[in-house]
């Protein structure tokens, strides 16, 4: 369970004034000293992260924020990283631990417009003269049923657990990457090209998960590079049902791929998978409309070290300015830095987010949508750019390509 990416684990997100025993409680239910406890205001600087396996749910990252009653230069700064944790929380724990709970009313309404399941936690019950005037009181104050729990004696962290469990288990969407597009028995053929992006020895992560679920299905998975794909498909007696490529590949292999066979790449699968597919292949007509005078916006989930041909810092603005010209404007965040405000740009375009979860992806278009700011992805840009777009499917897209029926064998 400690293998399973982080982007692919519910994001249970702590939420409270400062002191008000979040890290102790994140401890509690844990069973190990993950977070920082004291009792000074303000010791939970950061965002910290805490991966594991949760009875009921599975696996899980509990989010320890900072509290959102924080003052100060540095507190405004601590509470800004709270703000950017709530964009990736799946199910949000918020605890009251005594006092007038204005802050957890508006917290509450936040992830109620987010539509995020709230946990409401009467903290620090062991300091309680009466428990269930306690309680009541804060039911009234925030319509919620509070749990109440001790960090320090243990009382209520089986039922907490349980309620989070609960909340987990409707939290978040059963989305396959590769949905209706394969089969069992079906061949998929995966094209990958091992350049300078290609970490050395290893797989990305988009291509190893996909690889496991195509097994998962019973489907048979070729693999090669673009060099080698006439080979590959030589050596099979039919047409593979889906090919799957990268997306910089997306004209050679295009040009190889048989007719009968369907064609898209990994990250339109993962625009699928952690965002709105629809909504990014929207935002592609949006490209049409650049003119010398836009400004776009590429983001990246991830913040490595960019190489000599980035997709995202090279290829694509390269891609852009040759259809669009030389004076398109374009920026480039990655990691947790995205813009609040997106008025000033015609466009934006992510990468497949595969170190992201769905919540992360979703509320960043919620973001965009909401300043009518068209938002699209990485591999829907390159098709789009190339000509291919018609020629790329997606899961669950109307009026797909029929692939061939016959599974294809070596």
């Amino acid at each position: 369970m400690e293998q399973t990416p982080r982007a692919n684990r519910i994001h249970i997100g702590i939420y409270g004034r400062c002191n008000s025993g979040k890290s102790s409680l994140i401890n509690a239910i844990t069973g190990q000293q993950t977070a920082v406890v004291s009792e000074v205001a303000g010791t939970t600087t950061d965002t910290v992260n805490k991966s594991m396996e949760l009875p009921g749910v599975g696996a899980v990252t509990f989010i320890d924020t900072a509290g959102f009653d924080d003052t100060g230069e540095l507190g405004a700064k601590r509470l800004e990283q709270t703000r950017k944790a709530a964009d990736r929380t799946d199910v949000a724990v918020i605890v009251h631990a005594g006092g007038e709970p204005s802050a957890e009313r508006e917290w509450i309404g936040l992830f109620g417009e987010r539509n995020i399941p709230v946990v409401l936690v009467l903290n620090k019950a062991d300091l309680l003269n009466d428990e269930a005037a306690a309680v009541s009181a804060l039911r009234a104050e925030t319509g919620i049923n509070p749990i109440a729990v001790s960090a320090l004696t243990g009382k209520g962290i089986g039922e907490l657990i349980a309620a989070i469990a609960e909340a987990g288990r409707g939290a978040t969407d059963e989305v396959s990457i590769t949905g209706n597009l394969a089969g069992p028995g079906d061949v998929v053929m995966l094209v990958m090209p091992q350049d300078a992006q290609a970490p050395k020895g290893r797989l990305i992560l988009p291509q190893v998960q996909t690889i496991r679920e195509l097994l998962d299905k019973g489907c048979t998975v070729i693999s090669c590079v673009p060099e080698g794909m006439r080979r590959s498909l030589d050596a099979l007696s039919a047409p593979p049902k889906l090919v799957i490529t990268d997306s910089q590949a997306f004209a050679t292999v295009s040009a190889l791929t048989p007719p009968e066979s369907l064609l898209t790449s990994f990250s339109v699968l993962f625009a699928n998978y952690k965002g709105d597919i629809r909504a990014f292949m929207e935002g592609a007509a949006a490209i049409d409309r650049l003119t010398e005078q836009s400004r776009v916006l590429i983001a990246e989930a991830c913040t490595h070290a960019p190489a000599t041909e980035d997709i995202g810092r090279v290829k694509i603005p390269r891609l852009l300015r040759k259809r669009i010209g030389e004076g398109l404007a374009v920026d480039i965040v990655a990691g947790a830095d995205f813009p609040k405000d997106l008025s000033r740009y015609d466009l934006v375009i992510h990468c497949g987010a595969c170190m992201f979860n769905r919540r992360h992806v979703l509320s960043r278009l919620a973001l965009a949508s909401a300043q009518h700011i068209p938002m699209t992805n990485y591999g829907i840009t390159i098709a789009h750019l190339t000509g291919i777009l018609d020629r790329v499917v997606y899961p669950g897209m109307e009026g797909r390509p029929q692939g061939t029926d016959t599974a294809a064998t070596a």
